[in-house]
């Protein structure tokens, strides 16, 4: 699947709206646009739907990594068309045939989703459940905890007819919520839909329901357009790090973690993102509490997305993950073992996952994490005994690769862990678990080495120590990938930047080392949960803001920039 430029048509659609209302008596029209028009295909849980778009309930939640909690993460139309607006405007729905709930949200910006959290961008969300509607105002002001929202201002509102035109607008100062011709809420903006583009969702926690109308309106001279992903226009730049690395080591490639959102919305991230790396990790969105929210209910769209932008820029892909003790859904947490029956019951829900996920990106993929930080979080040596082990017992690794090879021959599998990074008792381990898998008939083809250093003091990876640690894994006939690597800046941005240049330059000389992915692009996006709830912002990546920083240089130097 291309990633396709959309603004052209969905410009046209707009004007030819705009033109049919244009009147001697009305000889400066509003410019409307209708948004059914636009592409919602890589929406999950939205289908055009006999001239409107059905919204079935995805369930989609992101769990915490004690595999606790479920806070609700419910899809935007991230990959099709979102507003840019920079005056007033009119947004308008219609929902009908709502058989439990039905949620339309507008936001100024596409939420950050990290590991264990979703960060709620400014906006408004609508859900309609019968005849009650509830209104929740988000200003985009940090939370205190992460995985507890509470809106800037919610209100409950009872409409005569819940089959009414619903409306959100922007007038001047004010932000207006309208229902059946009435106005449902009148207040200042308050930093609500300052940043000039509005990213739309349309979701349902149990049920289904239509859209039959949903338009954008503008009063003439209000600025109102449709546009596409802002990562379209970005282009690899011929002194990028990754064209170093390529003159250095051709075929070498240096990769970073994505995620669809800034994408999709920034254009400094698609920038730095395309102009210097050749590979591309999506970091959550193949996890399987996104894919597969539910049991034999499959929501690719976000990951196809990510992997169109990666076609269309000539960007390898690492698929990540298969088996993973976290980021699981509820139904495969709760799949049964106790029994011979049961676990040979849970052991045919696997393996369909397993089918069904490496089929679906089959001939997409370079290379695919299989089994991901499989050995437990205190930094021991044992498998984390998860559903996966539960189930298949410790030789689960060979059978999801067995597994995995029956779907994809060809791409290549790597088995994913930290702290294996320096030699030591962690790192005796995976290498045992990856001749072990193999052995019984597993297709491992190498390694990754996360390379996180949290902690200069404790994680430090000197480059002695993995240039051994890259020798043993290629004298047991295994490749390396350094898959994660991120360095704090805690004990300042020097340390951090030869850190960074330790790694990269190591693995850079060693054949046995066949590729560089640090997880993340821009601290912009870089946030994490402190000890105390509350979130806090990171400064561990090569870029800050769209421009880079220390390690960036040391990097590039490294490369020979």
């Amino acid at each position: 699947m291309a990633w396709r430029p959309r603004i052209l048509m969905a410009l046209a659609s707009g004007l030819l709206l705009a033109a049919a209302g244009c009147t001697p008596n009305n000889p400066e029209p509003d410019v409307v646009l209708d948004l059914l028009r636009q592409d919602w295909g890589n929406t999950p849980g939205v289908t055009p739907d006999g001239g409107g778009l059905r919204v079935a309930a995805t369930s989609r939640t992101i769990v915490e990594q004690d595999g606790g909690g479920g806070q609700p993460n419910p899809p935007l139309n991230l990959a099709g068309t979102h507003l840019e607006a920079k005056g007033d405007f009119t947004l308008s729905a219609t929902l009908t045939d709502v058989t439990a709930d039905a949620t339309w949200s507008v936001y100024d910006s596409p939420p950050v989703i990290a590991d264990e959290f979703r960060i709620e961008p400014a906006g408004v969300r609508l859900t309609l459940r019968g005849n009650e509607l509830d209104i929740a105002v988000f200003d985009g002001s940090r939370q205190k905890t992460a995985t507890a929202l509470r809106p800037a201002h919610e209100e409950r509102v009872t409409l005569q007819d819940p089959d009414t035109e619903l409306s959100v607008r922007r007038a001047g100062d004010r932000l207006e919520v309208a229902g059946g011709g009435k106005t449902l809420l009148s207040q200042p903006l308050q930093g609500v839909f300052g940043s000039g583009q509005l990213w739309l969702g349309l979701a349902s926690d149990a049920g289904t329901f239509q859209v039959s109308s949903l338009t954008a309106t503008a009063p003439e001279g209000s600025p109102l357009t449709a546009a596409g992903p802002a990562v379209e226009q970005a282009a690899a730049a011929e002194d990028g790090l990754q064209a170093l690395a390529g003159r250095i080591r051709p075929g070498f490639r240096i990769g970073a973690a994505v995620a669809l959102g800034p994408l999709a919305s920034d254009p400094d991230y698609g920038r730095v993102l395309v102009g210097n790396f050749g590979a591309i990790t999506p970091e959550n969105a193949m996890k399987a509490q996104n894919i597969s929210p539910q049991q034999g209910v499959y929501t690719f769209g976000e990951a196809d997305a990510i992997l169109a932008v990666a076609e269309s820029k000539d960007l390898a892909v690492h698929g990540h993950t298969i088996a993973f003790t976290e980021a699981m859904p509820r139904w495969m947490q709760d799949l049964p073992a106790g029994t011979d029956a049961e676990r040979r019951s849970s052991a045919t829900a696997l393996l369909d996952y397993v089918a069904a996920v490496v089929t679906h990106f089959k001939g997409r993929l370079d290379s695919l994490d299989v089994v991901n930080e499989p050995f437990g979080t205190d930094q021991g040596t044992g498998l984390q005994e998860n559903i996966w082990y539960r189930v298949f017992g410790p030789g689960y690794p060979a059978v999801v690769s067995r597994a995995v090879y029956d779907a994809d021959p060809d791409v290549k599998q790597f088995i994913n862990e930290n702290g294996a990074d320096v030699p030591g008792p962690r790192q005796d381990a995976l290498l045992r678990l990856a001749l072990d898998t193999n052995a019984r008939g597993g297709h491992i083809y190498g390694v990754g080495l996360q390379a996180h250093v949290y902690n200069l003091d404790t994680d430090a990876i000197p480059a002695r120590d993995l240039a051994r640690t890259l020798r043993t894994f290629q004298d047991a006939g295994l490749f390396v990938r350094i898959s994660e690597n991120d360095v704090v800046d805690d004990d300042g941005t020097e340390a951090q930047a030869q850190q960074y240049a330790a790694v990269v330059e190591t693995c850079l000389r060693s054949s046995a080392c066949v590729s560089y992915t640090t997880w993340g692009v821009d601290n912009r996006y870089d946030w994490l949960i402190d000890d105390d709830g509350s979130l806090q912002q990171g400064h561990d990546y090569l870029f800050e803001n769209g421009q880079p920083t220390a390690p960036y240089h040391a990097v590039r130097k490294v490369l020979g920039g």
